[in-house]
């Protein structure tokens, strides 16, 4: 989910303000705010997508399909072909040091020694979700299948 700031001027909050509350009196019927971004993922294929859905429903839950195929028959396949990358770094790392100092009347000694070697590693992680809806004539959901990979 991605989130913005926006700062407004102190002019464009006092015309935000007097806008908005005058809006329901001038007749004005506030505007819905945007529907916010899903991230497209397996849990949401299995709890949204079900047999009998319209067209418009699946493209209103899933968004936009990568490919439309039809077949001779007049009826629809959608695809939904989604590939994701993961990147982390692990860190490990071993470190020491050790000092020392005299006491009075004796000669000052100083001494530190240490080291440390660290060792990050990358790790990418790839993800992969295809989904298929078959649609009947109706433009209907009949049937849909999916898989997931993880690599």
């Amino acid at each position: 989910m991605r989130c913005t700031t926006t700062a407004m001027t102190g002019l464009a909050a006092g015309l935000f303000v007097v806008l908005t509350a005058a809006g329901p009196a001038a007749g004005i019927e506030n505007a819905k705010a945007p529907a916010q971004e899903r991230e497209f993922t397996l849990g949401l294929v299995q709890k949204e997508l079900r047999v009998g859905m319209t067209q418009t429903e699946v493209a209103t839950t899933l968004g936009s399909p990568n490919l439309v195929t039809r077949c001779g028959q007049g009826r629809e396949a959608w695809v939904y072909d989604r590939v994701a990358s993961e990147a982390r770094v692990r860190s490990s790392g071993v470190g020491g040091g050790a000092g020392g100092i005299g006491t009075p009347g004796t000669a000052l000694i100083l001494g530190l020694f240490g080291g440390h070697v660290r060792n990050d590693q990358a790790v990418t992680t790839q993800k992969t979700l295809t989904v298929v809806i078959r649609f009947d004539a109706e433009g209907a959901v009949e049937s849909f299948s999916f898989h997931a990979s993880r690599f």
